[in-house]
């Protein structure tokens, strides 16, 4: 049988019985004996799917794929058909269809075609995937995998020294889990030295620039030691040749620094310098800024001697920030962004071509090599789960190694190719507001996305125009469909908006009554839509090009960032989606917000001589610089401007500037070329003040806002290699 990951919603046969049902899918009809059972269209298609892969877990993604093809839908329009399935089958007790925590359903019940009889009790069964179950992107899970697992939290808090804990892979292989880091927080980005005696990692809850800093502890049972007192946004750690230094990039203007694994003050290594690695004592490989935010690989000496340029994305927008050479220094895997995180590639270290996408079709954010160069390791987000995988070199299919409710990402491979070390654990988040009664959650389910979760600020939550209504985007899991809700502060009540319609990114108009909108229906190009949020009509597609990024214009018409060629620029349409146009000749970034005028967007950029968060205006003309790379946002009624300056860390709330704007305009009176200069000075911009804080939601009073919540709970483990 076909596995469900890549059979299309074209059933196998034509009826089958389990029960004292007959499902007929020519007809399309469900008979209990012989009284015909109705069913809506889209639930008996739901139906109808699971029973022609019975025995077979059917993720979300795939059964919503297959039964609302090229539609943006999110996990609610499946959840009612389910609703409507179970109540036709009587099967409250969930017998019939069983129901995986956050992954998908099984269809348990003993099930008759005309040629074939499956056993009584599937489910059970670690269930074998074919050949096409391992195609990239569409990983085989066995049911008793999550099972061994299911009790995830349980194991978070069972913290004790060499913790040993048995699973099985999605190929039904018991894999023995021993616990390297015992913190009551977490510990992410393990790093081995080439010896495999000594493990790097940085003690946070987020391996992507992070204030956090870098630990080190020697194997097997050394106490970890802190060795950086470096606030600066880092990330990508890498141990040199003789393991006598640990490489890290500081962001986000790219530096590449190194500090010794017994501590001491880190040095600077290259300016305009990420994902740092030695290719050998002298070369290394490292990526850098071509122009504006283009970011590609390349080698060269310490002193930049010996440059060469190896892999470019073809979209300007794409940035590599990781890469990591084969063992025989032939090839590399690249981690890259556009604007989110792709697929890893396998490019030829001698330049001669752009390579291919390798490993699962997700989002990739850490790869590595085995000892003798015959095997690819990735750490990929798939279908909303984000595990680890493997792939033959050089062409081979994607495997999936490990499973469950658990996140598993960052790898370090052991020297002796036995197992590699991993960073795993569980995350919550929630939406949080700040007002004169204190604190308190404004969510309790589901996942709250946000800014550095998903990439894209078009996600962050925001207040309406009257401070009556925080709107946010919330999903089941970290990685899942999320679609729109509104939270009222006063009564603590959340209620959906759009439901069954996943967004990605989001604005509304300023009376309330209208969501501009994109999507990203699977291997496609994004989408922009229009929709009311009374629900008084279905959404409105306005465009299936690729654009993103969309806000209401001053006037009502739809701004967004539109791809031509390798670049993209700010663009607008009318509200049917005619009379496209470019506002600026010059190239953007991602449009991060706009002023409550809806006359500047912010976006971070290099255009000329100015780089760094820049203010564009809507109406034309040039850009003006306000910092060098803060994350900025104005209050609802426009009176405040709020710069990020600081990030959050483990031990910090982080720091932000408010500064108090002129009636009737959106930025300071500030004319320096070089931006909003000395925002840690109060005095260079009378009546701000620093408020703790990082990228928070701000009200229309300043004791009002909101702000993104996430916990996390992540250590290191050591797993056998397959």
């Amino acid at each position: 049988m076909s596995s469900p990951e890549t059979h299309s919603a074209e059933p196998l046969c034509d009826h089958y019985s389990f029960g004292n049902f007959t499902l007929h899918v020519g007809h399309r009809t469900l008979h209990r004996g012989g009284e015909e059972v109705r069913l809506r269209s889209r639930a008996f298609e739901v139906l109808a799917y699971l029973v022609d892969h019975h025995g077979q877990l059917v993720t979300k993604a795939a059964l919503m794929e297959a039964v609302w093809p090229d539609t943006a839908v999110t996990d609610n329009s499946l959840a009612q058909c389910m609703v409507e399935v179970r109540r036709a089958l009587d099967d409250d007790a969930q017998r019939v269809i069983q129901t995986v925590a956050r992954r998908g359903y099984v269809f348990a019940a003993p099930v008759m075609t005309p040629v074939v009889e499956f056993p009584s009790q599937p489910a059970i069964l670690p269930v074998k995937p074919e050949a096409s179950a391992l195609a990239p992107g569409r990983p085989a899970r066995t049911l008793r995998g999550l099972y061994v697992l299911g009790g995830a939290l349980g194991l978070l808090t069972l913290m004790t020294g060499g913790l040993i804990l048995v699973r099985l892979n999605p190929a039904g292989r018991e894999l023995t889990y021993t616990q390297l880091t015992n913190f009551t927080d977490s510990a992410v980005s393990p790093a081995l030295s080439p010896d495999g005696r000594m493990l790097a990692f940085i003690r946070s809850d987020n391996w992507w620039l992070t204030t956090d800093e870098i630990w080190v502890k020697m194997l097997p049972d050394g106490e970890p030691v802190q060795v950086t007192h470096d606030p600066r946004p880092k990330y990508g750690l890498a141990f040199s040749p003789n393991g006598s230094r640990i490489a890290y990039t500081v962001g986000p203007w790219w530096t590449a620094f190194t500090v010794s694994p017994l501590g001491g003050e880190p040095r600077k290594v290259l300016s305009n310098s990420a994902g740092l690695t030695w290719l050998n004592e002298r070369q290394l490989l490292f990526s850098e800024i071509s122009s504006g935010v283009h970011m590609g690989v390349v080698t060269a000496t310490e002193n930049r001697s010996e440059y060469h340029k190896i892999y470019f994305p073809q979209d300007e927008r794409g940035m590599v920030h990781l890469s990591y050479a084969s063992p025989d220094r032939r090839w590399a895997l690249v981690v890259e962004m556009n604007p989110v995180w792709q697929p890893c590639r396998l490019i030829p270290l001698d330049g001669s071509s752009a390579g291919r996408q390798v490993g699962p079709k997700g989002h990739c954010t850490s790869a590595a090599w085995s000892p003798d160069g015959r095997w690819m390791y990735f750490g990929a987000e798939v279908e909303g789960n984000h595990h680890l995988w493997r792939q033959r070199f050089p062409a081979g299919e994607p495997e999936q190694i490990t499973s469950g409710p658990t996140e598993e990402d960052g790898i370090a491979v052991a020297p002796d190719r036995r197992s590699l070390i991993t960073s795993l654990g569980m995350r919550q988040s929630a939406i949080w507001i700040h007002d004169s009664g204190g604190e308190r959650p404004l969510s309790s389910e589901g996942y709250v996305w946000h800014p550095e979760m998903s990439h894209r600020s078009g996600s962050v939550p925001r207040f309406s125009r009257d401070g009556k209504s925080l709107f946010y985007l919330r999903s089941d899991s970290s990685a899942g469909a999320a679609e729109l809700w509104r939270a009222d502060p006063e009564s603590n009540r959340s209620t959906p908006v759009l439901r069954g319609v996943s967004i990605l990114e989001y604005d509304i108009s300023d009376d309330g009554k209208e969501t501009v909108f994109s999507t990203q229906p699977p291997r496609k190009p994004s989408q922009l839509w229009l929709a009311a949020l009374e629900g008084r009509s279905p959404p409105r597609m306005l465009s299936d090009s690729g654009e993103d990024s969309p806000h209401f214009g001053p006037h009502g018409e739809i701004l967004y960032r539109m791809a031509d060629g390798s670049t993209h620029y700010l663009a607008q349409m009318k509200r049917d989606g005619s009379g496209r146009s470019k506002v600026v000749p010059y190239a953007i970034g991602a449009i991060h917000s706009i002023s409550p005028d809806r006359r500047w967007v912010t976006t971070t950029a290099r255009i000329g001589a100015d780089a760094g968060t820049l203010a564009i205006p809507v109406a034309g003309g040039g850009p003006r610089r306000i910092c060098s790379g803060c994350p900025v946002v104005w209050a609802p009624d426009g009176r405040f401007l709020y710069l990020s300056l600081q990030k959050g860390s483990r031990t910090s709330l982080g720091k932000t500037r408010l500064i108090p704007l002129p009636p009737g305009e959106m930025l300071p009176n500030a004319t320096n070329p070089h931006g909003m200069v000395g925002l840690d000075d109060p005095a260079a911009f009378p009546g701000s003040r620093l408020i703790d804080g990082w990228q928070f939601s701000p009200g229309p009073d300043p004791s009002v806002f909101a702000y993104v919540k996430t916990t996390v709970h992540r250590n290191l483990f050591r797993i056998p290699l397959p």
